[in-house]
């Protein structure tokens, strides 16, 4: 049997956790353990026997940070072949004999992909791709792509390894308590992506035990249609004074294993602190269970880099991000004017569309260029999926293949040209496609012949292996300005397309209306109609209040809004401020009363820009206060509270981190323009106390230490970064040279925190009145004071607190000694 086979058809056993014992085996501090691959084979084949022995079926090579970041190509190319090479002499010399596989195992580069960090998305599906090629090359039998904690790099290493082999791959991401990745995405979210490029298993492992990554799996359950892996910790690292350790025993680990298998879990094994006796003890536990049929969800959604948006009920698409009809946003695409289109999506984003239709062609722009461009721009700043509009196929692609999650298409038609544009692509990037009901011949002028082109292009998708869920078929509105039986075609097509075929639809309803007065009237009845015929998506114009009202009351009346939600917030936040707004615009030269609906006009323009993560706006509204008020006033009064704001937001789980870094980014250009004002008028900023940062020696990982410093500089501390893979020697000099007061650490792999604690125990010794911030996935706020810490930061805005507060301590100390 082969391994893509097995994994559909039974239970299967992965390894545990390989850097754990490598650490019990004399993994010395800061050497990366992939060239043990090559100087300590006989303990890597070791290590892999043991968990094949214990029941594994999958063992992953011991390749997790075997990347071209950190290694040249020549020493990559020998420490792949070396690590299956001793996974295969394993396998070959095992006693297990169940079926047996050797996963390449991919782990995180380490970096963020930009817009968050330095890191090209391009950048990164070629240097997951070099270490596929290898793998391919030298054997592996399917890949193991793991711990991925933002959906970006998920997607690119996915893609590289589709692009670069035909081996079934495995994608596991590493949830928080919350349950959701690093950068925000939720399992429903990373279901839909991962499916829809093509991975054949999808699940958890690693930053938690198996009981608190209950929902997580719980929810890629209910959603996925693909098996489910299943990869915990052994519980979190505790301390009894004298030595950690992990608190699941391998008996209560097994017990929650079981359990996962009885719901469902296909694929199971062990993360950090999990030895081949935990893997035994699994085994055991479950080797008597029936592996649950893998039933098809049938679930039609798209999603963002946070969350997924199902057809369950309707949903609005936002259509003012396209030039159509549009004088001021042509003006704004041939100007390269960005910001204006950001606040467009942010503006309806903000009036409650579910998807944003992104259109940018024109004739005095490159498409090709401006669409992706667009896309990667919205999305840095808007977390709604997206709709990518455009009859461009090279647009289209360049569009999805950089899209961070699974998008809308818009679209495909009955033309057989158009169709075989258009599948492949979504086939291979994953994706919701819109079909146009018009083929060779034209728009057909009854229901019966925009049904049929409707079920032939569902036929050909078929073909492609592009399943029903993932097509919504447009029946075409058309005006009635020219065929008053226009609106009934078009509506008898929608209800025959969602009972005969089965399939959701979407319509661009203002487009019934076309030539008319007073169009808002038309559309909301035509909306309204449209809804009570089977209409799954709405194109429409998110500030229309008309269409809004339409919407809401459509669906607290047809018993769609639980508890009337849904209806409330619109009635208590939206109808407000679109009501304030219709008045602004009728009595715009009249004097303004001041109301509490008026309550976003009170956020200043520099506030909401940095609020929205707008860097170019903050840029231009920071010059303007500056010839108003004190550079003193503006940070005080603005930027800090915004920067505050989005903090809190954060930190209550209502924002997710790329809000938080693009803030900070925002934030920044403010703060530059600033400086430079001060150095104009003769002054300078201010710096609040000096910080070092460091990720620790063996460690190449430092997404969380640039995060980190990115906030403490815009909160004003002087940070000084040392970078990662630092001695303990250079972080003590660091600090002794600066007389910082603060010192932070960082680390993410298992088998480089003893490194930290070196570093602490060096700094306690020499400079103990230092205080020492510690954080990464493998520690928590008990491990961390077991190592000699004073504080642990879950996040980067925990630094910024803890570091805030040290600051306060020094300042009031200062005072006092005046």
């Amino acid at each position: 049997m082969n391994a893509k086979e097995f994994l559909r058809n039974a239970i299967v056993y992965f390894d545990g956790g390989t850097g754990t014992l490598l650490q019990a085996s004399g993994l010395p501090l800061g050497e990366l353990p992939e060239r043990w691959n090559i100087t300590h084979a006989d303990v890597i084949e070791d290590v892999h026997a043991a968990y094949f022995n214990a029941g594994s079926n999958v063992v992953a090579t011991n390749t997790f940070g075997a990347n071209s970041l950190k290694f040249t190509e020549t020493e990559l190319d020998e420490i792949v072949r070396a690590a299956i090479t001793n996974a295969r002499n394993a396998a070959k010399r095992s006693t297990n004999r169940g079926e047996k596989f050797i996963a390449l195992d991919i782990g995180p580069t380490g970096k963020l992909l930009k817009p968050y960090g330095d890191l090209d998305f391009e950048d990164a599906v070629e240097c997951f791709a070099k270490t596929v090629r290898l793998g391919v090359k030298y054997g592996a039998d399917l890949i193991l792509i793991e711990t991925m904690s933002d959906s970006y790099e998920t997607k690119a290493a996915l893609l590289a390894a589709k692009e670069n082999s035909d081996l079934p791959v495995v994608v596991s991401n590493a949830y928080g308590a919350d349950g959701k990745l690093m950068t925000g995405a939720s399992p429903a979210a990373m279901v839909a992506m991962l499916e829809g490029m093509g991975a054949d298993v999808i699940g958890v492992n690693c930053s938690l035990g198996p009981k608190q990554l209950l929902g997580v799996v719980k929810e890629l359950l209910e959603k996925s249609s693909l098996p489910v892996l299943v990869k915990p910790n052994a519980g979190l690292p505790v301390s009894d004074g004298e030595n950690a350790y992990y608190d699941v025993t391998a008996e209560e680990f097994a017990e929650c294993m079981a359990e996962f298998v009885r719901l469902g879990a296909r694929c199971v094994g062990g993360c950090c602190g999990t030895t081949p006796e935990y893997i035994r003890k699994t085994v055991e536990k479950t080797q008597t269970l029936s592996a649950m049929p893998i039933a098809k969800k049938n679930i039609t959604c798209v999603s963002s880099y946070t969350h997924a948006v199902e057809f369950s009920q309707p949903i609005l698409i936002g259509e003012r991000i396209n030039p159509t009809g549009k004088k001021r946003f042509k003006q704004a695409l041939i100007e390269g004017d960005v910001e204006y289109v950001l606040a467009e999506g942010i503006a309806q984003q903000e009036k409650g569309a579910h998807v944003l239709d992104v259109n940018v062609g024109l004739p005095d722009i490159d498409e090709k260029e401006q669409l992706p461009l667009y896309v990667e721009r919205l999305q840095a700043v808007i977390d709604l999926p997206l709709q990518i509009d455009t009859s461009d196929a090279v647009a289209m692609e360049r569009a999805m293949r950089r899209y961070n999650g699974k998008p809308l298409v818009n679209s495909v038609n009955g033309k057989k040209e158009s169709m075989a544009a258009v599948f492949p692509l979504v086939k291979k990037y994953g994706g919701v496609v819109v079909a146009l009901t018009l083929d060779e011949n034209g728009i057909p002028e009854t229901a019966e012949g925009r049904v049929a082109i409707a079920r032939r292009i569902i036929a050909e998708a078929a073909a492609y292996g592009i399943a029903k869920k993932d097509i919504i078929v447009d029946t075409l509105a058309m005006t009635i300005a020219t065929d008053t039986n226009a609106a009934n075609v078009t509506l008898e097509a929608l209800c025959r397309v969602r009972r005969e075929l089965g399939v959701h639809t979407s319509l661009g309803v203002s487009n019934v209306s076309f030539g008319l007065p007073s169009r808002e009237i038309v559309n909301a009845t035509f909306f309204a109609r449209a809804l009570e015929n089977g209409l799954s998506a709405a194109i429409i114009n998110p500030n229309s209040l008309e269409m809004l009202k339409t919407y809401y009351s459509f669906l607290v009346l047809g018993g769609g809004d639980e508890n009337c939600g849904g209806y409330i917030r619109f009635a208590s936040e939206i109808l407000p401020k679109l009501t304030h707004e219709t008045l602004k615009t009728v009595t715009a030269t009249q004097p303004q009363t001041e109301t509490k609906d008026a309550v976003m006009d009170e956020i200043t323009p520099l506030k909401r820009a940095i609020i929205k993560g707008l860097d170019g706006e903050a840029e231009r509204a920071c010059e303007e206060a500056l010839q108003r008020v004190s550079a003193l006033t503006i940070v005080s009064d603005e930027i800090v509270p915004a920067l505050d704001e989005v903090g809190r937001a954060y930190e209550e789980k209502r924002a997710f981190l790329p809000a938080l870094l693009m803030s900070a980014e925002a934030a920044k250009k403010a703060f530059e323009k600033i400086k430079t004002h001060l150095l104009a008028n003769g002054g300078e900023s201010e710096k609040k106390c000096k910080i070092v940062l460091a990720t620790v020696q063996g460690d190449i990982h430092d997404i969380g230490k640039n995060i980190v410093k990115t906030l403490l500089e815009n909160y004003g501390f002087d940070v000084l970064d040392l970078g990662r893979d630092v001695s303990p020697e250079k972080v003590l000099a660091a600090a002794k040279e600066t007389g910082a007061p603060i010192v932070g650490l960082s680390a993410l792999m298992t088998t480089t925190v003893p490194s930290m604690e070196k570093t602490i125990a060096l700094l306690r010794k020499e400079l103990p009145c230092v205080k020492i911030m510690v954080g990464g996935a493998v520690l928590n706020a008990e491990y961390a004071k077991k190592i000699g810490a004073d504080a642990y930061g879950k996040d980067g805005m925990a630094a910024v607190r803890y570091a805030e507060e040290i600051y306060e301590i020094l300042c009031k100390n200062k005072q006092n000694m005046q």
